[in-house]
C-alpha cells in the first residue's frame, strides 16, 4: 500500500487553485496528438494519426474497401490539460504540490473519461457502421471494413510501399465529429505497419540452452589472461563469470536497505512458466533472501495472441533477468510481473494500463521498445497519457534505452528508442561496472563494445580493437521536445543536434549493462534430446541497467518512506550536488589508458564440442555515442553514487 502524507488533502483542494497557471508554464515533451483547429465538415483532426511514411511516392491507391480494420479510439479523459499540469506539479521537486500524489480512484474520478464521453464516442462509431469490441477507461476498440472506417475517421486507408511491403494506411490525418472531438485523444490502428517490441538483452534467447565458457574472473581483475596477447599495453582480465546481488549491492551504495515495504511491477509480453521455480533457485544459489509470501506473483492476461511473431519463448530469458535482477538489488520488495499478451503495442500498452489502473506498484520496469522511427504519434500521445496517469499517481516507470548505440549499424540512421523517448519516463543507459576484490566499486565506463577475435597462431588481436558489437543506446529525439528537468544540464550541442529546437536527450541514468561485466541468471532451459534444466549464464543489456535501476529506487524509496514518483526532476536536481550522489562515468575512468577484458565462449553457446572462440572486448566504444564529463548520450546524468540512496534518508 503507498503511503501517502497526512496533509495530502489539504493540498490537494489548493491544487485546484494553482492548476490553472501551471498548465500555461509547464511543458513536458510533445504535444497532444488531438488538434483544437476544425477540419473541413465541422470536423477535429486528429494530428499525427497519418504515419509520415503514408506518403505520395509511396501511395499505391485504395485499399480494399471490404478488408477489416481493428482500431482504438483512446479517450483524452475530463482535462488532459489539466492531467499534464498537474503530473508536472507533483513531480518537480521545486513546487508546491511535489509528491503530493492521488490514489488510482482519484486520478480516475478527476482525469478519467466520463460514461457519458465512453457512450458519445462509442454511438458515434457505431454510427458509422463499426462494431464495438471492447470499452474501458482508456479506450474504445472497434473493428469493422475499410469503408466503415473511412466513413468513421472521414479519410481514405491507401496502400503504401514501406520497407519493400504494402501496408494500410490514412491519406491524411483522421478526424472526429466536433461533438465527441474533446473527448477523443487520438486513434491507432488505421495502419496495419508493425508496431512491435523487442526485449533488449544481448546473449541467444534461452529457450534454447546457453552457457558461457570461461575461464572467468570472479571480480573485475581477479584473473588476468596472462597467456593471451596483451591489449592497449597490458595483459588483461577475464571477463566476469557474471555478477550477483551482493555485488551490485555494494557497488551502488545498498547499505542497510533492502526494498521492504515497495513494490516493483514488471512488464513484458508472455510469461515463463518456471519463473517461480527459477527465481527461489536462484537466490538460493546465490546468496539472496528466499521470496517472502507474496514476494513475486503474475498478472497475466486471459489468453497469449503472436506467439510465434513475436517469439514467445525469448520472452522467457528476459522476465527471468528482470525478476532477478530487482530481486538480488532489493531483496525484500514485492515484484508483480504483469504480462502482455503479445509483443505488440497494444497489448503492452494494456499491461501498463493495468498498472496504473489498479496501482499494483509505485515502480514499474520496462525492458522493451523500438526504434524511434517506428513509433507513431498517435501511439505516442496513447504512452503517455498513460506515464501521467500514473504520475499523477506517484509511479515511476524505467525504459532500457536500447543495445545499439546510436542504431545506426542497426538502422542505417541515428535515432533513439521508445518508450525511452518519451518526457514521462525514466530512459536508463548502460555502463560497463568493475566490482574488485572485498566488494568494492573500483569503476565503470559507459557501456559500448569492440571484438576483435585471436588471430590463427594466437600472438595478436586481428584488426584491434575490432568492430563495435553493442552498447548503450542513447541520442536526440527527433519528435519529442525538451522537458524542463533537462534544461541547463543537457549541453545544446545535444539537445540542438537535429535542428534548431531543443529536443529530448536520452538517457537519462544508467547502470550496468555490459553483457562482458554482466548479471548472472538461473533459468529453465531447453537442452539436447529436449531435456529441461536449470542452468545459469551471464547476460548484460540495458535490459539489465532497467530493473538495476528500478532496484535502487526500491531501496531509496524504503529510505524516503513514501514514493519517489517519476524520478527525472530529481535525479537532474542531483547533478550538482555537494555529495556524490551519482558517479559521473566516462568513457575513460583510469585516464588514457584502453580498458578491456578476454572472453572465450563456446562457438554452440553450449559446450567444447563445437570449438572454443576468443576474443577481446575493449570498453567504453560505444558507436557513434561518448560518455564524458557531466551529461552524456551513454549514461545521462551517471550512476547511483554511493550517497544515492542513503540521501533519501528522512532521519
Amino acid at each position: 500500500m503507498r503511503r501517502r502524507r497526512s496533509g495530502q488533502s489539504r493540498a490537494l483542494i489548493a491544487a485546484a487553485a494553482v492548476l490553472p497557471a501551471l498548465a500555461g508554464a509547464l511543458t513536458f515533451g510533445a504535444p497532444s496528438a488531438q488538434a483544437a483547429d476544425p477540419a473541413p465538415g465541422g470536423r477535429v483532426a486528429l494530428q499525427g494519426t497519418q504515419p509520415a511514411w503514408a506518403t505520395g511516392p509511396a501511395d499505391l491507391g485504395s485499399a480494399a474497401r471490404q478488408a477489416t480494420v481493428t482500431a482504438r479510439v483512446h479517450l483524452a479523459g475530463r482535462d488532459p490539460q489539466g492531467l499534464t499540469a498537474f503530473a508536472t506539479a507533483v513531480s518537480d521537486p521545486h513546487s508546491p504540490l511535489y509528491g503530493q500524489y492521488l490514489t488510482a480512484d482519484q486520478a480516475r474520478s478527476r482525469f478519467g473519461a466520463t460514461e457519458g464521453q465512453k457512450a458519445a464516442v462509442a454511438a458515434w462509431l457505431r454510427s458509422a457502421g463499426l462494431t464495438v469490441t471492447a470499452t474501458n477507461d482508456h479506450y474504445i476498440e472497434v473493428t469493422g471494413t475499410v469503408a466503415a472506417a473511412e466513413q468513421a475517421f472521414a479519410t481514405p486507408l491507401h496502400s503504401f510501399r514501406k520497407d519493400g511491403r504494402t501496408y494500410r494506411a490514412p491519406v491524411r490525418n483522421a478526424t472526429a465529429p466536433a461533438s465527441v472531438a474533446a473527448a477523443v485523444l487520438t486513434v491507432s490502428g488505421l495502419d496495419d505497419a508493425p508496431h512491435r517490441a523487442s526485449h533488449k538483452d544481448t546473449l541467444p534467447r534461452p529457450g534454447q540452452g546457453f552457457r558461457n565458457s570461461g575461464p572467468f574472473s570472479s571480480y573485475y581483475g581477479s584473473r588476468t589472461a596472462t597467456s593471451l596477447p596483451s591489449a592497449y599495453g597490458r595483459k588483461v582480465p577475464y571477463a566476469i563469470k557474471g555478477y550477483t546481488g551482493r555485488q551490485l549491492r555494494a557497488a551502488y551504495g545498498a547499505g542497510r536497505y533492502t526494498g521492504k515495504g515497495v513494490t516493483v511491477a514488471i512488464t513484458d509480453a508472455y510469461a515463463s512458466p518456471t519463473i517461480a521455480k527459477d527465481a527461489r533457485t536462484y537466490a538460493a544459489r546465490n546468496g539472496d533472501a528466499p521470496y517472502r509470501t507474496g514476494g513475486l506473483r503474475q498478472v497475466t492476461p486471459a489468453k497469449y495472441t503472436h506467439v510465434k511473431d513475436c517469439d514467445a519463448a525469448g520472452w522467457y530469458g528476459e522476465e527471468t533477468l528482470d525478476v532477478e535482477a530487482v530481486h538480488a538489488v532489493a531483496p525484500e520488495a514485492k515484484i508483480v510481473y504483469v504480462a502482455g499478451a503479445s509483443c505488440n503495442d497494444p497489448d503492452l500498452l494494456d499491461a501498463l494500463d493495468k498498472v496504473v489502473d489498479k496501482h499494483l506498484a509505485d515502480i514499474v520496469s520496462n525492458s522493451w521498445g523500438d526504434v524511434e522511427a517506428n513509433q507513431t504519434p498517435a501511439l505516442a500521445a496513447a504512452y503517455d497519457h498513460t506515464f501521467k496517469m500514473g504520475t499523477a499517481e506517484g509511479i515511476g516507470f524505467y525504459f532500457s534505452s536500447g543495445d545499439d548505440g546510436d542504431e545506426v549499424a542497426n538502422t542505417g540512421k541515428k535515432q533513439v528508442d521508445t518508450p525511452a523517448n518519451s518526457s514521462w519516463v525514466t530512459a536508463v543507459g548502460g555502463t560497463s561496472l568493475a566490482v574488485g576484490k572485498g566488494d568494492t566499486y573500483k569503476f565503470e565506463t559507459g557501456w559500448g563494445t569492440k571484438k576483435a577475435a585471436l588471430s590463427a597462431d594466437g600472438t595478436s588481436w586481428t584488426g584491434f580493437p575490432g568492430a563495435f558489437t553493442s552498447g548503450a543506446g542513447g541520442g536526440t529525439s527527433t519528435t519529442v521536445a525538451q522537458p524542463f528537468y533537462q534544461r541547463g544540464i543537457v549541453p545544446d550541442a545535444l539537445a540542438k543536434a537535429n535542428g534548431t529546437k531543443r529536443m529530448r536527450t536520452v538517457p537519462d541514468v544508467a547502470a550496468v549493462a555490459d553483457p562482458n561485466t554482466g548479471f548472472l541468471v538461473g533459468q529453465t532451459q531447453s537442452w539436447a534430446g529436449g531435456k529441461l534444466a536449470y542452468g545459469e549464464y551471464r547476460i548484460g543489456g540495458t535490459s539489465l541497467a532497467a530493473p538495476v535501476i528500478a532496484g535502487i529506487q526500491a531501496l531509496a524509496q524504503q529510505a524516503l518512506q513514501k514514493p519517489i514518483g517519476f524520478a527525472n526532476p530529481g535525479f537532474y536536481s542531483r547533478v550538482n550536488s555537494r555529495w556524490p550522489m551519482l558517479h559521473d562515468v566516462t568513457d575513460h575512468p583510469l585516464g588514457a589508458q584502453g580498458l578491456a577484458v578476454a572472453r572465450v565462449d563456446f562457438v554452440n553457446g553450449v559446450d567444447a564440442s563445437g570449438g572454443l572462440a576468443t576474443s577481446v572486448r575493449s570498453l567504453g566504444k560505444d558507436s557513434s555515442l561518448h560518455a564524458v564529463r557531466g551529461y552524456d548520450l551513454v549514461t545521462g546524468v551517471g550512476s547511483p553514487g554511493p550517497y544515492y540512496v542513503a540521501s533519501h534518508s528522512r532521519r
